[in-house]
């Protein structure tokens, strides 16, 4: 079946790095913009970041902007999201995702996510 695999979370101190992946099977990765959320405990799941399917576009949230990049290689079917500068207040689940869209240009509007990844956790100590 279709899967999103996120791997590279981990525990990390304040002004850290860690860089995200996520491997797509099972789908035509290459048509989909792909996104990255995240979930703190007790908050509702966010966005972060996301970037066209031809990869010439990207999308920021405003607390990342700067700090991350995401990025695509389609011919490995993944996704990735380098973090720099990492603050506690970044520490979540983080979430892989990806959106049918029509146009190579289109980072995605995000209300109707075609698949999720599982997550993997990503925590910041001060």
């Amino acid at each position: 079946q279709v899967q999103l695999v996120e791997s590279g979370g981990g525990l990390v101190q304040a002004g850290g790095s860690l860089r995200l992946s996520c491997v797509a099977s099972k789908f035509a990765f290459s048509i989909y913009a792909m996104g990255w959320f995240r979930q703190a405990p007790g908050k509702e799941r966010e966005f972060v970041a996301a970037l066209s399917r031809g990869g010439g576009a990207t999308k920021y949230a405003d607390s990342v902007k700067g700090r991350v990049t995401i990025s695509r290689d389609n011919a490995k079917n993944t996704v990735y999201l380098p973090m720099n500068s990492l603050k506690p207040e970044d520490t979540a689940v983080y979430y892989c995702a990806a959106e049918y869209v029509g146009a190579t240009w289109d980072t995605g509007t995000w209300s109707s996510v075609n698949y999720w990844g599982q997550g993997t956790q990503v925590t910041v100590s001060s």
